[in-house]
């Protein structure tokens, strides 16, 4: 048999107090009994029925446990890549403190939503790289995401096909786990919606082929903002200050070739919620599935004792002394 609790000092000291007040009470009765010249000691047979009694109430606090029994334990899972634009304009403040500082700290809450899945990082803007392969190591992933910085990649402009070419090649390559089937495979993709890649609509619909579910991510505002730079503001060629705008409508567009759907962070409204609970509804796959032992609290037992010993108690009673 074993036990879901054990017995602390609180319960110690309750049983303690309990056993001395008992025992003095048993002394009084006694003591009456005697000077009444009566038997004292039937009195004993209720004094055992409620001790008994209290016992099987103290057990059943305790919670037993006891049988043999076996029980399926499952595990399921999604493998997840997400994509972050490290290109210059993801300095913009118009969604504060930053865009790129934004998306940084909503990776962190995106993260630990999905706990028990494989989640990779992909960093891109005119080329992709992988910042961190699938991995269950929420720390490592947390680290990763601490360092992104648009010093990270080349900023030659945003190209899009390049990072859901790259998704789709490592979710393909997974070998983490007997999944087989796509639809538990999810992409993200977060940008501010400037795309000047010539291959966006062909990785889309690679994207489409593969069955692997895609969500877009627009970071930004329609008024768009400066963006900022140790020597002041980012100028053209013509020496005017660059104003970078959320440009929605390709991640719209691309979501909307995927089947997938379109979520937005501007200084108003943030989708990351229901982002997470649109990447829960994606069905995982069955990673594990093991038997363990298990044994069952019978706390039920132990406490339909005790009711049926007060019970009788209650039925019980001397003609000499009540108790």
């Amino acid at each position: 048999m074993t036990w879901f609790k054990t017995l602390g000092t609180g319960e110690g000291i309750f049983i303690g107090i309990f056993i001395a007040a008992y025992l003095l009470y048993i002394w009084r009765l006694t003591r009456i009994a005697r000077r009444m010249d009566t038997s004292y000691r039937p009195l004993f047979f209720k004094i055992l029925l409620r001790g008994l009694a209290f016992t099987l109430l103290i057990a059943t606090l305790l919670g037993p446990s006891f049988g043999e029994t076996t029980k399926e334990v499952k595990s399921e899972g999604k493998d997840i890549y997400i994509a972050v634009d490290l290109s210059q304009s993801m300095n913009a403040f118009d969604v504060p403190p930053t865009r790129l500082e934004k998306v940084k700290f909503e990776l962190k809450n995106i993260i630990q939503a999905f706990s028990s899945d494989r989640i990779g990082l992909i960093i891109f803007s005119s080329e992709a790289f992988v910042q961190c392969p699938l991995t269950y190591d929420q720390s490592a992933l947390n680290l990763f995401v601490n360092t992104l910085n648009t010093g990270l990649v080349p900023n030659a402009g945003t190209d899009f096909g390049s990072a859901l070419n790259i998704a789709l090649e490592k979710l393909d390559a997974a070998d983490g786990g007997p999944i087989t089937q796509q639809k538990s495979k999810v992409m993200i993709l977060i940008s501010d919606g400037e795309d000047f890649g010539d291959e966006t609509d062909e990785a889309a619909s690679k994207v489409v082929k593969s069955g692997i579910k895609l969500f877009t991510l627009g970071v930004g505002t329609e008024n768009g903002s400066k963006i900022r730079q140790r020597s002041g503001f980012k100028k053209d060629r013509n020496g005017n200050e660059v104003v970078t705008k959320l440009n929605s409508k390709s991640l719209r567009k691309l979501a909307a070739d995927t089947g997938g759907s379109y979520f937005e962070i501007n200084d108003n409204q943030n989708d990351v919620n229901r982002l997470i609970r649109a990447i829960n509804d994606v069905e995982g796959e069955l990673r594990d599935s093991r038997q363990v032992d298990a044994s069952a609290n019978k706390y039920y037992y132990f406490l339909a004792a005790a009711i049926v010993l007060l019970v009788l108690d209650s039925f019980i009673r001397r003609k000499t002394l009540r108790v």
